[in-house]
């Protein structure tokens, strides 16, 4: 038995992690590991000020370095606005029941 070439093969759906998720990592990779070198290097009973000074500086290496991931943060989030909400079949019959019992009520009110 031989393997499939890579014509048998379909192939499959890549999947890339989305904009938003890289970035978070990206930043909280910059906060966490000036951290660890703050907290190993120097005594670790001031572990308050050294996370104030990480967070500072992961803010600082953000700013500066993930200028690239922070627009393409950006542009997803603002092709997904633009898009509209999604409406489920169930989510557009709730609504219409809602609506419909909300005639009800407001026309027995009255």
């Amino acid at each position: 038995m031989s393997a499939p070439s890579a014509d048998d093969r379909q192939p499959a759906a890549k999947r890339r992690m989305p904009a938003w998720a890289r970035y978070t990592i990206l930043r909280l990779l910059l906060i966490i590991v000036p951290l660890v070198i703050l907290m190993i290097l120097f005594r670790k009973d001031y572990w308050p000020l050294w996370t104030i000074v990480s967070v500072i500086i992961g803010f600082s290496l953000s700013y500066i370095f993930l200028k690239g991931p922070r627009e393409a943060m950006a542009l997803e989030l603002a092709e997904r606005r633009a898009a509209g909400p999604v409406v489920k079949g169930d989510d557009a019959d709730e609504d219409a029941e809602i609506e419909a019992s909300e005639r009800r009520e407001d026309g027995a009110g009255n």
